[in-house]
């Protein structure tokens, strides 16, 4: 299986994406097995969709079915990992709705550099070097369900205190190896979730030396250890991986789809399909109050037809304004004072326009 177009693969690594290589990818595969028959995966930044595809095909050699989702910024990426992965979104990880807890393996090769931040001198900034390798790690580790696999792809020298010590706080059976392929100086962390407590101060030691180039391994073409188990899916989880803010290209893809069928947004025709309510009838007649309250909410509106077949295309407001009352006084030794008291109305006002055929048709009337 090709990674990635040989025609558009220089464009990609010039714009800052750095594709798993096949050889690295079939060492990861050699790690992970399945513990049921069932599982769900992450990427969220697939690239092309190739990466976690490759993955999901080794998985799904086990027997289990495996349900593969991606994120991505690159518009081209994004549309070609829908072609390879069950859900695919042209997004920022940010505007993804994704269920916590809800995958168990997250392939993580995120994009590589320093963050650019301004602090002016205020001292918000966080201790250690800030880089988008944490911040993906930071938002993503939450998705991971317990006993969930992590597999992180990222340069070494990443490996810092603050980043060690994140990875150790929330991961168990943490391990690390330099990648085969070096031209972007990759390792490969494998972890497994646990429930956030203080981190192993031996595990943070030995993650911040390899990070410091010490005792650096290769990982393994086949893999002799126990493989790290992606676990099998919650039973009745409440799964959800919605895009908050669907571009043209997508909302098309998703009405295309059909109502009920969309894979972003699952709940799209309970949000756009039409419910027929019938209007009922007050039980006696409205007051004013009444009717401001109705008018406020919007609810006189619409076409209405008299006993005499009038018809009228009605639209009602409520409006505040204030009634003003002066209060003269004049006290014992002639000085005259006065008080203006403003209270507060509102006034309600209907008008329309006249549909009924003849001379009046397209007037506008005011009625209250």
């Amino acid at each position: 299986m090709a990674l990635i177009f040989p025609r558009i693969a220089r464009n990609f690594i010039k714009n800052g994406y750095f594709p798993t290589d096949l050889d690295t990818l079939a060492r990861v595969a050699s790690a992970l097995d399945v513990a049921g028959t069932s599982a769900r995966v992450l990427d969220p930044c697939c690239g092309e969709g190739a990466a976690l595809a490759h993955l999901s095909q080794h998985l799904q050699s086990f027997g289990a079915a495996v349900d593969s989702f991606g994120v991505d910024v690159d518009e081209e990426r994004a549309w070609h990992a829908k072609t390879v992965l069950g859900t695919a979104a042209h997004a920022d990880i940010n505007d993804v709705r994704i269920a916590e807890r809800s995958m168990g393996l997250l392939f993580l090769n995120p994009p590589y550099g320093d963050l650019l931040g301004d602090h002016a001198g205020t001292g918000d900034a966080a201790p250690g070097r800030q880089r988008h390798e944490k911040l993906f790690v930071r938002r993503c580790l939450n998705l991971l369900q317990p006993g969930g696999v992590l597999v992180l792809v990222v340069p070494f020298y990443v490996l810092d205190l603050e980043l060690s010590s994140l990875l150790a706080r929330n991961c168990q059976r943490l391990d690390v190896f330099m990648a085969p392929e070096q031209q972007f100086k990759q390792c490969v962390l494998f972890g497994v979730k646990r429930k956030p407590s203080p981190p192993d101060a031996a595990v943070v030691k030995r993650l911040v030396a390899f990070g410091e180039g010490l005792a650096q391994r290769a990982l393994p073409e086949t893999w002799t250890d126990a493989p790290y188990l992606v676990p099998e899916l919650k039973p009745g989880d409440a799964f959800h991986f919605n895009v908050t803010r669907l571009d043209a290209r997508q909302l098309a893809a998703e009405l295309d789809a059909g109502l009920g069928r969309s894979s972003l947004w699952p709940q799209f025709g309970a949000h756009l399909r039409r419910r027929a309510v019938a209007p009922k009838r007050p039980l006696r007649a409205m007051t004013d109050w009444h009717l401001a309250l109705a008018l406020a909410a919007g609810q006189i509106t619409g076409v209405v037809e008299s006993n005499t077949g009038r018809r009228l295309l009605i639209k009602g407001r409520t409006h505040k304004t204030k009634d003003c009352r002066v209060v003269r006084e004049e006290s014992a030794d002639g000085t005259v004072s006065e008080t203006r008291v403003l209270t507060d109305r509102f006034v309600t006002v209907i008008r329309g326009i006249d549909l009924s055929p003849g001379e009046d048709l397209g007037r506008i009337v005011t009625i209250a």
